[in-house]
């Protein structure tokens, strides 16, 4: 055994919050006493402008407060809080996400791996909100990371952490591009699997999100800070990989709720008959058939068939963000002046 691997890992955690006091209440204590088993160093909660009680609630609830005097944004945060961080391992962990019991030690053990530069899980099964669009949300996530490959293609921020030496060589997260929550973890994976590290999905690592979705902060959210940022950032880089949900069959599984969108419209304009979109709608289950399974077991069959049919929405709405991107990207960027130097 090297001297990297028998050596116990300095852990500390960093957690990014902005008005989050309903959630601190629930997610801080099980770090504090992952602390006070030894398990972690430090608890960071960096304080982005937050205009509630967040600060005072985490420092009484036994974290050390940093403030970034003014909203600057979760990168920015992260990236503060990276500073003050003593340990080697770096766990970043949203203000609204309860991690596990066991969550320090699997970053441990996944760590004991010296090739390993990053480490992240997932949302468990169980989240806090109990709503038809919270449990849709929450379940798809989870489906997903336990389906993914372990050897990650990408990075959450979620409930992840890094070795804080080659995060600070990669330059961190990008706090210019990204001030709202959405891809700035995904970019992040991007460049350190561009610069050589190694980055593993451990689906063991969960925690429970305590988020509450409706239809406006999750259409909201998918769109403009997910499916069309990650849309460019796919496109930019040439980074479509075969993993999590923009791999193989998950285009295929876009590509038929396209084609049921078309002729179902098709079929109200009376350009193809109704037999037509009738029978791709029996096909949605069949193609979709592991996720309506997953959905089937944890929740019903009901939910099921309401989930699986909502993620048809999902796919459309993913499809038409890429197709923005790409226009965007071949189209109007080509044709946009280029300012003097």
């Amino acid at each position: 055994m090297d001297e990297e691997t028998a050596r116990t890992h300095l852990i500390s955690v960093v957690m990014p919050v902005f008005d989050g006091e309903k959630f601190l209440q629930l997610s801080l204590p099980a770090l504090i006493k992952m602390q006070e088993r030894g398990e972690i160093i430090e608890v960071f909660v960096v304080d982005d402008g937050s205009h509630d009680r967040s600060a005072r609630i985490a420092a009484d609830l036994g974290a050390r407060i940093i403030r970034t005097e003014g909203r600057k944004g979760v990168a920015a945060a992260r990236n503060l809080g990276v500073e003050y961080a003593t340990g080697d391992i770096i766990w970043f962990v949203d203000a609204d996400v309860v991690v596990h019991e066991d969550a320090a030690r699997i970053i441990s053990n996944n760590f004991s791996n010296p090739e390993v530069t990053a480490v992240f899980g997932s949302y468990d099964d169980s989240p806090l909100e109990q709503n038809f669009l919270s449990q849709y949300k929450n379940l798809v996530h989870h489906y997903y990371h336990q389906q993914g490959s372990r050897k990650a293609s990408t990075f959450w921020a979620g409930c992840g952490a890094v070795r804080k030496e080659p995060f600070q060589d990669v330059g961190g997260f990008d706090a210019e591009m990204y001030k709202l929550p959405g891809i700035e973890d995904i970019e992040l994976g991007y460049r350190l699997r561009a610069a050589g590290y190694n980055i593993r999905l451990a689906p063991e690592l969960q925690g429970q999100h305590l988020k509450l979705w409706h239809a406006w902060n999750l259409l909201h959210t998918d769109i403009f800070q997910r499916a069309i940022p990650w849309s460019r950032l796919i496109l930019e880089r040439s980074m479509i990989v075969n993993d999590l949900n923009i791999g193989v069959s998950e285009r295929w599984r876009a590509a038929l709720a396209g084609i049921l969108a078309l002729g179902l419209l098709g079929a109200a304009i009376r350009l193809v008959p109704w037999s037509l979109p009738a029978g791709l709608l029996l096909l949605v289950p069949v193609a979709n058939w592991p996720l309506f399974r997953f959905f089937r077991q944890r929740k019903g069959s009901l939910f099921a068939i309401a989930a699986t049919l909502y993620h048809q929405v999902y796919y459309l709405y993913s499809l038409g963000a890429f197709a923005w991107a790409w226009i965007e990207t071949t189209v109007l960027k080509p044709r946009m002046p280029v300012k003097a130097p």
